[in-house]
Order: C-alpha cells, then sequence, then structure tokens
C-alpha cells in the first residue's frame, strides 16, 4: 500500500513515515524541503504545483494530507493571508482535484480545532479546507476522513520550543501529543480501507487526561492547586521550579466520536509530561520516541 504524505516533511510526516515503513507500507514524503530523516521515500514539490502532484500521485493508494500553514505561522506572523489562501485553500482544492483527476477515493484531511476561531487566517482557511473536501465528497463520492486535532508541534522541534518546559507551559492547558496525533491518523487509515464513509467525517483529536469532568467542574473548590494535588502531587515542587501553574485548569475536548469510529485511545498525558520533566529536567528527553 502506497501512501502520499502531503507537508511531508513536517513534524507529523516524520512520525507517520516512520510507522507506516513499519508496518511494511510505503510512505511518499510530498515537500518542498527535504525531510531531516530518511523514513519513507522523498519527492520535492509543491501542492500548488499541479502537474507534479498529479505526477506524485502516480500508483498511490492513500492521501494523508497535511501541508499547510499553521497557527504558529501566524502567531509569528512568518506568513500572511495570503500565503494562508495559497496552501490551505488553493493547495487543498488541488490535493481533492488531482485525487479525483487519479481516482484515489481515500483521503485524510489534516483540519484543526481552530476552525473554532473563524477571525484568524489559519481557522478561516481551515474552515474553507473543510467545505472543499465536503463538496468532493458530495460531487465525486471520495472517500474522505477529516481529523481536527489541537496544536501538536513537539517538544523536539526546536525551531519552535527551545526547551521541553516551554513545550510543557504551551502543553499545561490542554492539548495532544504528536504520536496520539499519528495514531488516529492511523486507525483513520485502516478505517479507510474497510469502510465506505457515509459522508465526511470529522473528528477531535486531543489527549489524554487524568482529570474528570467532575473535577473540571469543580476546580479547586477545596483551594488552590488541590485539583492538581489529587493526581500529582509529589510533583507540585517540580511544578512551581519551573515556572508552571498548578492551579490553570485545562480545557478538554470531547473525544466520544473519535473513540467510537477509530477505537482511538490517547496515551500521552500530563503525567507522562511530569515524569518526563522528572527524569529530564529542561532539557527533555534526549532520545526521539515515534511511537507510544
Amino acid at each position: 500500500m502506497k501512501i502520499l504524505l502531503t507537508g511531508g516533511s513536517g513534524d507529523l510526516g516524520k512520525v507517520l513515515a516512520y510507522r507506516i515503513e513499519k508496518r511494511g507500507d510505503v510512505a511518499l514524503r510530498f515537500d518542498i524541503r527535504e525531510p531531516s530523516d530518511n523514513y519513507g521515500s522523498f519527492l520535492n514539490g509543491s501542492i500548488l504545483d499541479r502537474k507534479i502532484l498529479l505526477e506524485a500521485l502516480t500508483d498511490v493508494d492513500y492521501i494523508v494530507h497535511i501541508a499547510a500553514w499553521h497557527g504558529y505561522h501566524e502567531f509569528t506572523k512568518k506568513k500572511n493571508v495570503y500565503d494562508f489562501w495559497d496552501v490551505n485553500v488553493t493547495g487543498t482544492f488541488n490535493v481533492f482535484q488531482a485525487a479525483t483527476e487519479m481516482n484515489i477515493n481515500k483521503i485524510i484531511f489534516i483540519s484543526s480545532e481552530a476552525v473554532s476561531d473563524k477571525n484568524g487566517s489559519y481557522g478561516w482557511t481551515k474552515v474553507l479546507g473543510e467545505e472543499i473536501a465536503q463538496r468532493f465528497v458530495q460531487n465525486h463520492h471520495l472517500n474522505v476522513l477529516t481529523l481536527r486535532p489541537r496544536a501538536f508541534i513537539p517538544f523536539w522541534n526546536k525551531e519552535v520550543y527551545s526547551s521541553f518546559v516551554e513545550w510543557a507551559k504551551w502543553y499545561w492547558g490542554g492539548a495532544v501529543h504528536i504520536n496520539d496525533v499519528a495514531t488516529a491518523v492511523m486507525q483513520g487509515i485502516d478505517l479507510l480501507s474497510t469502510k465506505t464513509l457515509p459522508n465526511q467525517i470529522v473528528l477531535p483529536v486531543d489527549g489524554a487526561y487524568e482529570y474528570t469532568q467532575n473535577d473540571l467542574q469543580n476546580w479547586d473548590k477545596s483551594g488552590a492547586g488541590t485539583t492538581f494535588k489529587k493526581y500529582y502531587e509529589k510533583y507540585y515542587d517540580l511544578t512551581i521550579k519551573y515556572g508552571l501553574d498548578p492551579t490553570a485548569k485545562p480545557t478538554i475536548q470531547d473525544i466520544s466520536s473519535t473513540k467510537q469510529w477509530l477505537g482511538y485511545e490517547p496515551h500521552y498525558s500530563l503525567m507522562n509530561l511530569l515524569e518526563e520533566l522528572s527524569k529530564y529536567g529542561e532539557s527533555g528527553p534526549s532520545n526521539i520516541e515515534l511511537d507510544l
């Protein structure tokens, strides 16, 4: 089975190429820059170049459409609204149109929970990307699964996070580990191999949590930091040492539909983060684990 990964040289492409290759399938990483690792095979090209994109899809069985400018690029102002439109909207149309022309009907589209922010360039263009996917499902009967993960840039991306602590501060408010996102994608590939979806199915992807709904509803009613201490008291001093806030209440998404469709069970939680922070300190783990 041959799986094309658009934007395949990025962080998620790295994890997916490793897993796809590990189980004996072929990962073709289509990107404008070479990957920093040797998993899968690489083809240089842009989703804005229709000719090269069509060539890339030769003998492809599945597409995982990752390529996009992200919230990080909007926050840092490294990309403007024209950049977002070109890649996230025009590029997404090109991928779906090329798939139709090449008779490829199994596509996983990596959207984002940022669709809730329609005022931002990133969120708005992801909304439009989902609408493009839906139109191709309706008009061309493509078998499309859309995943809406939370931000998932990993701690080992030093272009974004200079230290493990900096990454931890981002993760603290509720997030998903990139390996859990990759798990959802692999489960999605398996789903598309066995089922024709009745419509475009859109599934949120969130991380694992020790906190329960009751904890969130009664957050710190017994005093500041008491909900945190209920699960992580042994790490309280560590948390203070590194400037993390034990009183901060995380946001948690409802992933019941994702569990139902994919059997998805995230593995990485705040407990894992605290264990790694305790063991490795500010630098974090030195070995990148691409599988949980």
